[in-house]
């Protein structure tokens, strides 16, 4: 008899029963809403076992390959050990290896896991400042590539830990993070297909990782950044991103501003205003979009109007308002 673990406690599938229907039938606290696979409220990740297809069916491919599965439609064949996706996510230390301001906002921070951490370029962990203060911030780096986790931190008006990561943090001091979690980031398969990534301020971090991590593992189809600042100081890694587009013959970068007259190539504008004009058509293409959260909604929407499918938009809104 097939079994789910969840919780600490095991119980027995019955024959034809669902995940969701044994964990409620037990008494469990799992969320739930329509119980036909369409609202996506009882999301699960399986931590041990793998989850049939048809239990992953309409959910990013992002969310397949890290597990996750709707335990309304889950008829498992072997054993599963399940979680909700905010139990998952692990704590361990970590070292302060370099601080490199990238701009007069933005603070480049690597830091070194105590222990290995299994992550993608583009997710995000919490590091911590005091047990109970602690902020999100999406990474930089690649696993393959990069020995150490690479954050972007953007420091914020009375900000109480990206103030903190700018004046009090040093190199050696070790810290608390928690992660990874997101599922926005470069997965593997059709690469012919374009993919657009668009991003304000610190949003570049993780299109900066999934770039690489795309670039890295062979992908042929266009890939083209827009990176938007309301100056010209907001911008970063400027010679960098060229490097690459030089290097690379399929990458395309733009560097936007929108606040004051550009200098000489960069574009005049919005980020994603840009990328609109510049690519009216959204079939067919994967879309990452990083930073402000009024760009990510107003993008996200246009995207989808322009024929993009919901399943290859990637978002990460960042959270401005809120004092990180």
């Amino acid at each position: 008899m097939t079994s789910i673990t969840y919780g600490g406690n095991t119980y027995p599938l019955d024959k034809d029963q669902s995940v969701l229907d044994c964990l409620v039938g037990h008494g469990a606290p799992v969320p739930f809403s329509c119980r036909s696979g369409v609202c996506q409220t009882c999301l699960m990740r399986a931590v041990r076992g793998v989850p049939p297809e048809d239990s992953q069916r309409g959910l990013k491919d992002s969310l397949k390959l890290q597990n996750y599965f709707l335990a309304c439609v889950c008829h498992p064949t072997n054993d599963l050990e399940a979680a909700l996706p905010q139990d998952v996510v692990k704590s361990l230390p970590a070292t302060v290896t370099a601080l490199e301001p990238l701009n007069s906002e933005i603070m480049h921070v690597s830091l070194e896991c105590h222990a290995p951490l299994e992550y993608r370029a583009g997710q995000f962990i919490n590091l911590f400042r005091e047990p109970t203060l602690g902020r999100s911030y999406s990474l930089a780096s690649v696993p393959q590539h990069d020995e150490h986790l690479h954050l972007h931190v953007r420091r914020l008006p009375q900000g109480k830990v990206s103030g903190w990561i700018h004046e009090h943090l040093r190199i050696g001091q070790t810290v608390e993070i928690r992660g990874p979690s997101g599922d926005c980031f470069y997965v593997p398969g059709r690469p012919e297909q374009e993919l657009v990534l668009i991003g304000t301020g610190s949003g570049l971090a993780p299109l900066y990782g999934i770039l690489r991590d795309a670039l890295q593992r062979g992908h042929s189809g266009p890939i083209r950044l827009f990176h938007g600042s309301r100056n010209r100081a907001g911008l970063y890694l400027t010679d960098r991103l060229r490097e690459l587009a030089r290097e690379y013959p399929n990458f395309d970068y733009v560097p936007c501003v929108s606040g004051e007259e550009p200098a000489p190539g960069l574009a005049a504008g919005r980020a994603h205003e840009i990328a609109f004009m510049e690519i009216p058509d959204f079939k067919d293409k994967r879309l990452f979009l990083c930073g402000h959260p009024e760009m990510v909604s107003a993008a996200k929407r246009r995207a989808f109007l322009a024929g993009a499918a919901m399943k290859d938009i990637y978002a990460d809104p960042f959270n401005v308002n809120a004092a990180p």
